[in-house]
This record gives structure tokens, sequence and C-alpha cells, in this order.
């Protein structure tokens, strides 16, 4: 089920644009996620790239990551943006979607979680179970 975005949803991606824009690096940081827990409070992270692409940990799991470490298990809503590389044309820090880790990282903290997606220049708010049918159990 899609959703409109609200005006909490427009301060999550300001979160995650503004963390990105402060500490983006070349080949390190590009990306930012901002997470909202079912009480308000808002996290965000940026992801860690690695020599080793398969060690770089993305901005989701580094948020749901610190959001935990906090102690706040309850997840309403999460985005992650992408900061352009220094040589692209386009300048604008995007919404971007969830790998499929993260899709999975998400659907197992939080079951009833919502993302903030991009789709044919459109946001929107979708249930993660959506951006994961038949997803893998145990």
């Amino acid at each position: 089920m899609h959703t409109l975005i609200t005006i909490e949803d427009q301060t999550l991606i300001a979160s995650a644009q503004e963390i990105i824009t402060k500490r983006y690096e070349w080949e390190r940081h590009h990306v930012g996620a901002a997470l909202r827990t079912k009480t308000g409070e808002i996290f965000t992270a940026v992801h860690v790239e690695a020599s080793l692409g398969r060690v770089t940990i993305c901005a989701e799991a580094m948020v749901i990551g610190k959001a935990i470490s906090e102690g706040y298990k309850e997840f309403d809503t999460i985005v992650a943006v992408r900061h352009p590389d220094p040589d692209s044309i386009e300048r604008e820090i995007k919404v971007v979607s969830p790998c499929g880790m993260c899709r999975e990282l998400i659907v197992d903290y939080g079951q009833d979680c919502k993302v903030i997606v991009s789709e044919a220049g459109d946001l929107l708010k979708v249930e993660i179970a959506e951006l994961l049918p038949l997803r893998y159990t145990r």
C-alpha cells in the first residue's frame, strides 16, 4: 500500500540529506539514511565504504544499528539518499531504494516499517513487505 509523503516524512528526508551533506567523502561515504522510530526520534547515519566491496556497510544498516544501540526497537519509517559523485552532471541529493540486503534487514527489525522510495520521480511511502515479497524465513 502506497501512502502520501507527510511533513514528517519531508523532515526525515531532509535529515538524511543533511547527514550526507556533512559527511560526504568521495569513495568513502555517498549514501545517508534517516530512521524515525515509532515514538518520533530520528536517527541518521552514512554508509561505510570499504576497499573490498562486500565489507561495505550500507547506511540503512548503520542507522538501524545506531537506533538499536540507543535502546530503540520499534521503527516507523526509513529513507536513504545518495550524494552525487563530483563528476556527475546531476547535483541533487536524491532518495534511493534500499538494496536487497537492506530490505531483508529492515523487515527483520521492523516488519511494519515503511520505506520512502522514488518512483518515476515521485516520492512514495511503501510498506517494507511490498519491497520484499516472499521473503526468506528460517
